[in-house]
Order: structure tokens, then sequence, then C-alpha cells
């Protein structure tokens, strides 16, 4: 009986073809922590690992006594157990699914999960598919967060069951879609909508809306009216927003959105805001090599150049001053409403050192400080407050040329100067130095201007040339032809070192600090003062002009 039974089971089992792969029904007749067992009308019962039968929340989804599909894996495994697979049977059956939507070229559901080279993995239930980058949209995408985890629509458009081979394209799915909308759209679009956009994906110079079939391009200077690094700042992918359309090119299907401009402009009024002059905390919130910007308020940004940072130092690097988040005192040096632009000034909110200078000092005081610098055309000396003063090189010695004077300096030497000048508006200070001691030769020109008759000594004597000592320190020089008043064409024949001689200053000349003498025109203006004396007594009798001129240049021999 027992062999009749196992042969009529054989003969069934032939008689329904089964073979590994196939789809068969079988009843849940038990099940606990580890398997299920099942009843599919074979050799034996089967049990499957319960994974199989939970979803992806991880719940059972059979109870003792449904009817489940499972695949066939072996009739009998060499130990007289069936094998059957419920995770099997739900591929195939999507294989099946998969294979049906490509014939058709329709549409099925999947979910981006993983990104991989080249593009991205798909999981079309149980099936993995793979979909290029090129095919994720209908521009190009580097970013798929917003897509991620939602069930999408792909068409399937490569399907090699065999080698598991499944890829699938978005970008099909959306042309199609997209033709009928699109169509509407362009016709309905004009400059100066409000629209309402998706963020489909960012660039360094702006992001794409979707505008519900037409991608429109929000540039980055249209997203805020303060200064935007990047579009992250601003937006993400996957915002909703509501854009305003500043330029279409229906042509070419090009769209330029502006957001700030559903903003009221900050810029407006500037002016009365913001007088010259005012003081104010802002942030600073970008640093260069020529200054750094400050927002002043949102979307409001001024200029604080690195020539105002500071009083001393116009050379100052910015970034060694300010970082980005600083919170710093500004003043509005200057604003220009229609070019958008503010100049800002840190230095002037802190004690001007050129104008406390002038206040405590004037010309003619002493000062001293060390030797910062040294240039081809002066030293300069470092005061209090951290301003230099310059010492040009005329104003170094009485007694020596600037050129060489300036060699017995060294920089860090402490001198001692006078103030010359003060000019806080240009920030400029001019010292001298040879001034502390004053000046001999300036003392003496100005008790003997040019026409004073003076006393000299001979200090050495040429056929054309004579210097003479005028006072201690103090040198002229006189031409031969001045030594007396016949013209001489040797002065050696009338003067010899040692002699002293009376003569008239008639040149000073301060920049090369020379006196110039002449006793010839000193013995001239004599004789014209005696004449002049003669027709003033109005003289009588025999006595000529020519007597009394002997008889006056009797009485200078005397």
């Amino acid at each position: 009986m027992t062999e009749s039974f196992a042969a009529l089971l054989e003969e069934s089992l032939s008689n329904r073809k089964l073979q590994p792969g196939s789809i068969v029904r079988a009843t849940v007749v038990d099940l606990d922590n580890n398997f299920v067992t099942v009843n599919a009308g074979l050799k034996s019962e089967a049990l499957i690992p319960v994974q199989e039968f939970r979803n992806e929340r991880g719940e059972l989804e059979c109870a003792i006594g449904d009817v489940v599909e499972v695949a066939l894996k072996a009739i009998e495994d060499g130990y007289g157990e069936t094998v059957l697979s419920r995770e099997e049977a739900r591929l195939n059956k999507q294989w099946i699914v998969l294979e049906d939507a490509f014939e058709k070229s329709e549409p099925i559901t999947g979910v981006i999960t993983d990104k991989v080279k080249g593009g991205f993995t798909v999981m079309i239930g149980d099936v993995r598919a793979f979909l290029p980058g090129s095919l994720v949209d209908i521009r190009p995408v580097r970013d798929v967060t917003h897509l991620e985890g939602r069930e999408i629509e792909f068409k399937c458009i490569k399907l090699d069951r065999k080698r598991n081979n499944v890829v699938v394209s978005r970008r099909a799915v959306l042309e199609d879609s997209y033709v009928e909308e699109r169509r509407t759209l362009i016709e309905s679009l004009e400059e100066g909508q409000i629209k309402h956009g998706i963020v489909k994906n960012l660039t360094d110079y702006g992001a794409f809306v979707d505008l519900g079939g037409i991608d429109g391009l929000l540039h980055v200077t249209d997203m805020a009216w303060k200064r935007v690094r990047h579009p992250s700042e601003v937006v993400k992918v996957g915002d909703e927003l509501e854009v305003k359309i500043l330029k279409f090119d229906r042509e070419r299907v090009r769209v330029s959105l502006g957001l700030k401009q559903l903003q009221e402009d900050p810029w407006v009024n500037i002016a009365r805001r913001y007088p010259v002059g005012s003081r104010l905390v802002g942030t600073v919130t970008n640093v260069t090599d020529y200054g750094c910007f400050v927002e002043i308020e949102d979307g409001v940004e001024g200029l604080v150049h690195m020539s105002e940072m500071d009083w001393t130092n116009r050379n100052v690097q910015p970034a060694k001053v300010v970082q980005p988040g600083d919170q710093v005192e500004v003043m509005i040096l200057d604003v220009d409403g229609e070019r958008r632009r503010i100049s800002l000034g840190m230095k002037q909110c802190r004690m001007n050192p050129w104008e406390e200078f002038a206040a405590l000092h004037r010309k003619g005081d002493k000062v001293s400080g060390r030797i910062k610098s040294i240039t081809d055309f002066g030293v300069f000396v470092e005061l209090d407050g951290g301003i230099d003063g310059l010492v040009h090189l005329t104003d170094i010695s009485w007694d020596k040329p600037g050129e060489e004077a300036i060699r017995d300096l060294k920089k860090g030497d402490l001198v001692n100067a006078v103030v010359m000048l003060v000019d806080p508006e240009r920030e400029r200070i001019s010292l001298g130095m040879k001034q502390v001691e004053g000046d001999a030769w300036t003392d003496y020109v100005e008790q003997n201007p040019r026409g004073t008759r003076v006393t000299a000594k001979v200090t050495q004597v040429e056929p054309k040339l004579v210097l003479l000592e005028l006072a201690p320190g103090i040198e002229g020089s006189m031409k031969g032809s001045d030594a007396s008043q016949d013209k001489t064409k040797d002065a050696t024949e009338v003067l010899k070192v040692g002699d002293e001689v009376e003569a008239m200053i008639i040149a000073i000349d301060s920049k090369t600090r020379s006196i110039q003498l002449s006793v010839r025109a000193q013995e001239l203006k004599e004789e014209a003062a005696a004449v002049e004396d003669y027709r003033s007594t109005n003289v009588t009798g025999t006595t000529s002009l020519g007597d009394l001129l002997k008889e006056h240049l009797g009485d200078r021999g005397n």
C-alpha cells in the first residue's frame, strides 16, 4: 500500500512538471521565532527562515492558515526534505513585473538607496537596478538628496535577468510627463510673475528651481540683498519657495529668477539712515588684501579700506586686524546709494594722534624720539602716539652737508629735534635737528642784512678771490676786483692775510649759506655820502669838491 502511494505521488509530481524555480502555492501550517512551516502538497513540509516573511519594517506578513507563493528550490534535498523559498518567489514575481513593464515601456516604482560610481542604486522591490547619473533628471544633477528614500517612477531601459542587470531612467519618465506641462507653462510665463518652485540643484553660481516643468536659474546675486558667498547659505535642495521671473527667453526657454526682489530693498534712502560722520557697530563679513567688509544692517555692507584701519600704518594687513564675525565700531565716510557703495572707517572711531600732537605741540617746541627709518631725503623719528616726524637732509646739521651728516646716524638712535611744522590734515610733521642748538649764521645775517658796513679779517688771498672772517665761524668772500675802489686785477697787490678791512655786505644766499662782500662798494658809498654832505651844507669859497674828497680820504687814512 505504501509503495502504491509513493508511486501515485511521483506520478502526480511529474504531471505537474515541477522544476527548480517553479512558483507553487503553499499553506502556512506552523511558525515560530526561527522558521515558518509550509505545506505545498509535495513529499514533505518545508521550513523557510522567518526573515523571508518579514517586511522592511520587520513585521511578520503571514499567519497559520495563510496561502503564500513560494519558489521550489528542490523537491528532495538528499535528506528527504523539500526546499522552498519565499524570497526567491517574491524576486521571481518582481522580475515578471519588470519584464512586463520593459516590454510595454511602462513606468515602474523604485527607491534610490545609494550612490555608486557613475550613478545610483535603485531598489525595485527586491531587485537592485542601476540609475546612471545622466538619467536622473532632464538637466544634470549632482545632488539627489531630495530624491533619496522616496518612491519615484522610472522606466526600465535595459533588462538582462540571467546577468541580473537592470538599468533604469528617471529622465525618460520626466520627459514624457513634462512635454505637455512645459508647453502650457511656457505659454503662461511672463516677466514679473511670482511663481512657486522647488530647488532642484545647487551650483557655485546659483540654484536651479523647478517651476513645474521648466527649470529657472536663481543666480547667487539675486538670492539676497546681502553678500552671498555660496547658494547653500540661502537655500538647499528640496526647498519650496516663491520666486520672481526677472527675464524669460521664450525661444531658448531660459528663465532668470529672483528671490531678493520679493523683499524690500535696504539701499532705498540709505543716505538718510546713515549720514556721513555717524558711528555704529557692525559685523565683519569678509576680509581681503585691501580691507574688510562690514555689515551694518541685513543686506547692507560697507568697505573699510586698509588705509582707514589704522592712523599710523597705512599698509596694515587687514587679516591681522580683524576676522570674519568680529564686531567693530565704524564711522560712515561716504554713501553712494546709486552704486550701492558705502565707505567706512575704523580709525576715525579712535583719537587722531596727529590732531592730538598738534594740540599739544607748537612750532619751535623741542621733542625727542628714536630714528625709525633712514631714507635718501631724510630720517623719520618716532614720536608720541606712534606717529613719525620727518627731519629733512637740510635740517640735520648746520656744519655738514645733509648727505654727509646722515651717515653719522643709524636706526634706533635717540635724537632731539625742534617742531617746524604740524599739518594734521595731511598727517605730516616736519622736524629739525640742527635747530635744537640754534644757528650762528642765521643770527648774524639777521643782525647784518645786505648793505651793512662790517669789519672783516682777511684769512686767504688769491688774485681773484679773497676769503674773510666776519665773526667766529662766519665766513664771507669777495671778488678780487672788489678789494679796492680802483679795480685791480690782482687782490694780492692790495691785501694780505691778517689785514682788517671795512667792507659792505652786497649779497646773502641762505641756501648756500654764503655772504658776499665788497670794499669797493663800501668806498663808493662813502664818496657818494660825502658829495651829498657838500651839497647840503652849501659850501662857499675856493674849496673844491676834489679837496673835500681828499680831506675825507685823508681823515680815513689817519
